[in-house]
């Protein structure tokens, strides 16, 4: 049985990886996009700290971005190109997702995961979440193929 323990765990191996991956790099690489479509490094990122705050919101407690920049990030979305109002750095996106697993770590244990959550896809929170956390796998994994697109082709986990 999954404890809270596990998720707060896989969480924060994903926030490690994606500190990985982003070493060395600067905001301007993490705007390159890749070929033939898909989404920048940048827009990864932030994508990945919308979805943190919408598990955050599913167990009560409250998210780290504001609204212009949860939409900028969120699915959807245009690709994030360039330099604009509702772009953030690669560096504070990457301290938004720490402070996503700093509330996600506080809030697991006293989340009601068995609780009913009204979505059609979702019965529980606890559903919520573990959805949640492939979706923050998958695009975890992207990350690698990201950090290429800036010519760093180290293998970093």
């Amino acid at each position: 049985m999954l404890t809270s323990d596990d998720i707060i765990k896989d969480f924060e191996r994903n926030r490690r990886i994606v500190h990985a991956q982003c070493d060395g790099l600067t905001t301007e690489d993490s705007l390159i996009q890749p070929p033939g479509g898909g989404n920048c490094l940048n827009w990864t990122v932030g994508h990945l700290v919308v979805h943190r705050d919408k598990i955050l919101h599913a167990m009560g407690a409250v998210g780290v971005l504001d609204e212009v920049t949860f939409q900028r990030y969120t699915n959807e979305s245009d690709p994030v190109t360039g330099d604009g109002p509702d772009i953030r750095s690669l560096d504070d996106l990457l301290d938004a997702l720490d402070e996503t697993q700093e509330r996600i770590s506080a809030a697991v244990p006293l989340a009601d995961l068995d609780a009913p959550f009204e979505h059609e896809r979702f019965k529980t929170v606890g559903e919520r979440v573990h959805f949640y956390y492939f979706h923050d796998t998958y695009h975890t994994g992207q990350t690698e193929l990201l950090r290429s697109l800036a010519g760093r082709t180290d293998k970093v986990i």
